[in-house]
């Protein structure tokens, strides 16, 4: 079965293609040639999903999956959020990262979540799937592996930030992983109706 994600990360097209393996073949906004800018005006996770998976579907006619995905900071009142991608830039991760880090400096409390909404949406309107990943920043970049914050979490339980994994361990329980982990059951559950 083919799924358009409604993204032009590579990275976060390759890593759903590495989780879904076989069961899906994985197409990205690219793959279609589909250049228009998705406004992304949501105030929340599930918001922005949808606004993402309905563009895709109502485009292609393809069941689509919206990806919202970002760092939630307690000391930093959930920031960067929703806005995790285009903190300090668009799509800088660089300077996203620097920005947490000086906000971040001297602070003591370093919990944060990686958060993941997936919202599916096909001709029976949305499904939304959510994961989380708990852990810690560190003060510097550990790692080069992943992409976006990975080099400054710490998911609990672990010593090695996101960035320091191999792709598969990381793709074995991150945010993504989870929810993506739903959005399989959900799919079985309406096979098997």
């Amino acid at each position: 079965m083919e799924l358009l994600v409604a993204t032009h990360n590579i990275h976060k097209k390759e890593e759903i293609q590495q989780i879904l393996s076989d069961s899906f073949v994985v197409k990205s906004l690219t793959d279609y040639n589909i250049h228009d800018e998705i406004v992304e005006d949501g105030d929340s996770f599930h918001a922005n999903a949808l606004i993402k998976a309905k563009f895709c579907f109502e485009k292609t006619g393809i069941p689509s999956l919206g990806d919202d995905s970002g760092l939630v900071v307690e000391s930093l009142d959930g920031r960067p959020g929703i806005f995790s991608a285009r903190y300090a830039g668009d799509h800088d991760f660089a300077k996203n990262i620097e920005k947490v880090l000086s906000e971040m400096e001297n602070v003591e409390n370093r919990k944060a979540y990686f958060i993941t909404v997936l919202c599916y949406y096909d001709e029976n309107g949305a499904q939304y799937f959510e994961g989380r990943v708990h852990g810690n920043l560190l003060t510097e970049n550990k790692g080069q592996k992943g992409f976006g914050y990975d080099p400054i979490f710490v998911p609990e339980g672990y010593e090695l930030t996101f960035a320091e994994m191999n792709p598969e361990d990381k793709n074995q329980m991150s945010h993504r992983k989870q929810a993506l982990d739903l959005f399989l059951k959900f799919l079985k559950l309406k096979e098997d109706l």
